[in-house]
């Protein structure tokens, strides 16, 4: 076993959890949810949406080989909500994370402990995927706590609903007993 191709393959599982989460909320938000926010300093749906793909982009972007914070990136932008419609949001979303996978794809074992550079400070390439598995984690839980916000009722549970555990506990022992039986 390669320690290093398994923490590939389970950091890739990891950020494919983290946009599930953010994909099944953004399906439940209409137009106008994508733009709510609680008051003037809290930020949209929408403005962490662009954040997260502009800081994606800039990331993940020839990962190995450039400064993670790109010349062409202009942060201060991603906090404007101007984007037009849920379809535009949803371009967005899918292009910053596209950079993601793909970067994360072409890593091979012996990579994870090369250096890069965000923002001039070198980071070994395990600890910069590390930093951005909690930042996505930490503005997917914000996504998901407004959509939970606006939905209120007509939330739909991305996880074991309110009630369910012991329900949901039986379901999984009973699935990994018929596994282990196989």
């Amino acid at each position: 076993m390669n320690i290093g191709a398994e923490y590939l393959n389970v950091v890739i599982e990891r950020f494919e959890s983290v946009k599930r989460l953010g994909d099944r909320t953004l399906s439940q938000l209409s137009n106008e949810d994508i733009h709510w926010s609680h008051h003037d300093e809290s930020n949209s749906v929408a403005i962490i949406v662009k954040h997260m793909s502009g800081n994606m982009i800039s990331r993940w972007t020839d990962f190995l080989t450039t400064d993670g914070e790109k010349e062409s990136r202009n942060r201060d932008e991603e906090f404007t909500d101007d984007i037009t419609s849920k379809a535009e949001l949803m371009a967005i979303w899918e292009k910053g994370w596209s950079a993601l996978m793909k970067a994360l794809g072409e890593l091979q074992p012996d990579d994870l402990l090369k250096t890069v550079t965000i923002r001039g400070e070198k980071h070994l390439v395990l600890a910069a995927i590390e930093r951005q598995v909690a930042h996505y984690a930490y503005h997917v839980g914000q996504i998901v706590y407004i959509g939970k916000e606006r939905k209120h009722t007509d939330w739909e549970s991305l996880s074991i609903p309110k009630g369910q555990s012991e329900t949901y506990l039986q379901q999984m022992l009973n699935k990994h007993r018929s596994d282990n039986e196989k």
